[in-house]
């Protein structure tokens, strides 16, 4: 889920330069296919951007002439360069039309995979408690871990993957993961299991509604809806 201040726009902005299709749309909300039973949703939301992102999608090539068209792009389609003290490294950083950062990466074999979106990467203040975490969660497999940098990968789909940081998280996640139990299972004994594996409860501000808003260690948001 991506908070937006437009999600029609935005929705458009992401199907156009993943080439995926949109699958839903209403006033508040747009989705779009990633595959493999995966979206991007788009939910309308008042409050602005104000600090860099702590979850980020990473964006995969092929090889350098198609690296340099996907930048190119998204460029032609609303997206601009940005500095966020990467420094010199073989992929390019740049935020979409509502300063949401995402990179496109080099050619990596890792990601043959996985489609047009490489990973999922969060912030980390400890990358391996985090993995863990998330493991428990998931139940991918754990399959790089070291101090600085750990990931969980799916069959099919983005990685998850978590980077060393400094920086405490200080506001709630632009972006953060839905949740769904098993089509046989239910709301309530899902939630109770993420809890047992450390899963705390997290007001964001919802009132009324079908799903359940936890935060994982760090303070990550992340819902978990009903079974589909």
């Amino acid at each position: 889920m991506v908070d937006s201040a437009d999600p029609a726009a935005l929705g458009r902005f992401w199907a156009a330069l993943l080439d995926r299709p949109i699958t839903g749309e209403d006033a508040d909300e747009v989705d779009v296919a990633l595959g493999n039973g995966q979206e991007l949703v788009f939910g309308l939301v008042a409050d602005p951007k104000v600090v860099k992102n702590r979850v980020h999608l990473d964006l995969t090539s092929t090889s350098p002439d198609d690296q340099a068209a996907i930048v190119a792009r998204a460029v032609e389609l609303g997206a601009k360069p940005v500095d966020i003290g990467q420094g010199d490294v073989p992929w390019v950083v740049l935020a979409d039309p509502e300063g949401n950062e995402f990179c496109v990466l080099e050619q990596r074999d890792e990601y043959a995979h996985t489609g047009p979106v490489a990973a999922v990467v969060v912030d980390a203040l400890d990358p391996r408690a985090q993995v863990a975490f998330w493991a428990g969660l998931t139940g991918l497999p754990v399959t790089r871990e070291h101090d600085d940098f750990a990931s969980l990968t799916q069959e099919a789909g983005p990685s998850l993957e978590f980077v060393r940081v400094t920086e405490p998280k200080a506001a709630k996640n632009r972006l953060h993961l839905d949740l769904a139990p098993p089509a046989d299972g239910d709301l309530p004994t899902e939630v109770a299991r993420l809890e047992a594996w450390g899963a705390v409860r997290a007001d964001v501000g919802q009132i009324d509604v079908p799903w359940v808003v936890l935060a994982d260690p760090e303070g990550n948001e992340f819902c978990v809806l009903t079974p589909r």
